[in-house]
């Protein structure tokens, strides 16, 4: 079924209806994996989260943090907020995590947590660090994936200069090849190790680039089965029809579609430099259109299965209803190695381990590193999960329904 096939339905039928096969609201299961006194202090944690206030506090401290040495600063971050939010500082330390989560029946993906640097000794130590990711997670069942950003392998700028259709001087051709030998160097590795990498996505600004990588990396390795999976944020208006574009690519030059979708970032980030720089925002116009967008990508995705594996990577619980109903509808397998969802490690465990409990192919964003590297990280889950109106966030609320399941 082609898009605007898709397009046509969704218009004259509206999106398909999602089958109730999944509760999403039975915290029995989404904090089976944790005793009452971990249970406690999970509540305890988004309760301080649930202040804006405190968060907003903490945040410059945890900044501060990262620049100049704070006393407790490490200690005080790590058995809370890190704890929650990241496997380890290091891929041996994570090992605990992952484990557990095997136990529960479902996967991670290691992401190495650092941050985007700009010197040519910082890409190649982080193509290295991926390099042990793929060699450590090769020797684990649960482990299938690694994620891999652009943004720590090669110069912010140069990744602009080549989005924008600019030349690059003498040197700076030769900065891009040594970006292209680093992200081969890791896709020929997973491959060789029979594993895959998640391509994250960027900021619109540099993603041409980008997606220039993800799809050459495809080509290269994705012959016979995915190895490489480019990201697709679909709160931005174009990539709806960029899913279809590349599938036409796939199709036309003879290799698989990897494709994560998420909804996207750098919202604020986007609209601002938008509206500074005086050309129309990128970014839909409202959530539903982005929930739009989404779904009809999943599906587009879920149609065409046997030539695109995808990742849901969304803590949207409609958008991973809609996912699972699709795939009982076509009969397909739910364990299917083209059929994947993924949240992110400490966030969404309703969905994740619910899902893992009907059969379906889930994982977790295992973050690792050390404390002050991924800081940035964890500032940003603490603001995600700051209640704006007052109210209880979703992930305190449903702690708390457990809780109080459990009579503690």
């Amino acid at each position: 079924m082609s898009l605007k096939q898709l397009e046509k339905i969704a218009k004259a039928f509206g999106a398909p209806a999602i089958e109730p096969a999944i509760d999403f609201s039975n915290t029995k299961i989404a904090f089976a994996g944790k005793n009452d006194e971990e249970l406690k202090k999970t509540a305890w944690l988004f309760k301080m989260m649930n202040n804006r206030h405190l968060v907003n506090i903490g945040s410059k401290l945890g900044l501060l943090g990262t620049k100049i040495p704070l006393p407790f600063f490490k200690t005080a971050v790590k058995s809370t907020i890190f704890k929650q939010f990241c496997g380890g500082t290091t891929l041996l330390e994570s090992l605990p995590a992952i484990e557990h989560l095997h136990e529960l029946n479902v996967d991670s993906v290691l992401d190495y947590g650092v941050e985007a640097k700009e010197s040519e000794e910082d890409f190649n130590r982080t193509m290295n660090e991926n390099l042990r990711a793929i060699d450590f997670a090769a020797t684990l069942p649960s482990v299938p994936v690694i994620s891999s950003k652009i943004t720590g392998l090669a110069r912010f700028g140069l990744l602009e200069k080549i989005s924008s259709n600019k030349t690059l001087t003498t040197e700076e051709r030769g900065e891009f090849k040594n970006v292209l030998k680093r992200v081969d160097a890791i896709c020929h590795h997973a491959a060789e190790r029979g594993m895959s990498v998640f391509i994250d996505a960027e900021e619109t600004w540099i993603q041409p680039a980008v997606d220039l990588l993800a799809n050459r990396m495809m080509k290269r390795y994705n012959k016979e089965k995915v190895v490489v999976f480019n990201t697709f944020q679909m709160y931005c208006t174009d990539r709806l029809a960029y899913i279809a574009e590349s599938f036409d690519l796939a199709k036309s030059q003879g290799f698989l579609l990897g494709a994560k979708l998420v909804r996207g970032a750098y919202l604020e980030k986007e609209r601002k430099r938008a509206e500074e720089m005086g050309y129309p925002s990128p970014i839909q116009p409202n959530k539903a259109a982005t929930d739009h967008d989404y779904d009809l990508g999943i599906q587009f995705c879920i149609e065409n299965y046997e030539q695109i594996a995808v990742c849901n990577a969304s803590h949207n619980a409609e958008s991973n209803l809609r996912m699972a109903a699709l795939i009982s509808k076509k009969n397909l397998p739910k364990n299917h190695p083209h059929l994947r969802f993924c949240q992110l490690l400490g966030m969404s465990d309703n969905i994740t381990f619910n899902l893992a409990k009907a059969g379906y192919n889930v994982a977790k964003y295992m973050v690792y590193g050390q404390v002050k590297e991924v800081t940035p990280y964890l500032i940003r889950r603490t603001q995600e999960n700051t209640s704006m109106t007052g109210d209880l966030s979703r992930e305190l609320t449903l702690v708390l329904k457990e809780v109080k399941r459990r009579g503690l």
